[in-house]
């Protein structure tokens, strides 16, 4: 699949949050946040703890719903009840635990869930050939590389968890995965390896989003970084325009030079 981009195509951002506010009774927790994300596009979200950056990944991968604002994919207006509507969009969520069952094959986490096989009743019986043989070629695709997909995922290094996360989230035609923290737990050795994973995917048209601390790790395999303040917008650049030292002031709520949002907050 070749990679696509809203700039060249014509095309609309693949998502957007538009005028997003979140209230957790008397705390905001988010107000008037606008963001955008394109096809192919690697962007990095920063801020300091409690700047509201889980809670506006919540929102985008449909596990809260936004008090105010709306979220448009593609141009439409979406509203998401849970995160299963979000997923038949392709919007996919990998969280800092990876969220795998240890006690399950790689092939088996890869499609948990949503097993190909047929229907027999209120059950599915799983066709465990057709998953590992799915399973292998999805893998393939991504260049993971591990022993056997038949090995447990408790077996695994953090990184080749990671990888595994990454690809159960891209299996069903994902657009967009959004990763929180994703080398926070790993060796220093695996973190490279699953960052060139990430960078690869906008070969396949896929759309991530990286919430990290870790300057290395943004200004190695994004393309452009927005951060957040106390819950709004504070700034966001393409990395070629900026350094590690303004981001960093950024998170800290301080800029070095007027820097202007780079998407027209105004729709």
């Amino acid at each position: 699949m070749e990679p696509t981009h809203p700039a060249r195509a014509g095309a609309p951002p693949l998502l957007e949050a538009r005028s997003i506010s979140k209230y957790f009774g008397a705390i905001t927790a988010l107000h008037n946040v606008n963001f955008h994300v394109g096809e192919g596009e690697v962007l990095g979200v920063v801020g300091d703890n409690g700047a509201g950056k889980s809670t506006l990944m919540k929102i985008l991968s449909g596990l809260y719903t936004p008090s105010e604002g709306e979220l448009v994919f593609r141009g439409k207006p979406v509203r998401f009840s849970g995160p299963k509507e979000a997923r038949k969009l392709g919007i996919e969520m990998v969280y800092q635990d990876f969220a795998l069952a240890g006690n399950m094959a790689i092939y088996e986490n890869i499609y948990l869930g949503r097993e190909p096989g047929r229907k027999c009743g209120p059950l599915t019986l799983v066709d465990h050939q057709k998953s590992r043989t799915m399973a292998k070629e999805h893998l393939d695709k991504l260049k993971i590389h591990v022993k056997s997909i038949d090995q447990n995922a408790e077996n695994l290094s953090g990184g080749q968890r990671q990888a595994v996360a990454i690809a159960r989230a891209t299996a069903f035609d994902g657009k967009l995965v959004i990763m929180d923290e994703p080398t926070a737990a790993l060796a220093i050795k695996e973190v490279g390896k699953v960052l060139d994973l990430i960078r690869s995917l906008k070969e396949h048209g896929v759309a991530v989003i990286i919430i990290s601390h870790r300057m290395d790790d943004i200004f190695y395999c994004c393309d452009r970084v927005m951060a957040l303040y106390q819950g709004t917008n504070f700034a966001e650049a393409k990395l070629a325009d900026t350094s590690r030292n303004e981001v960093i002031g950024w998170i800290m709520g301080t800029k070095n030079h007027t820097s202007s949002l780079a998407h027209d907050q105004v729709h």
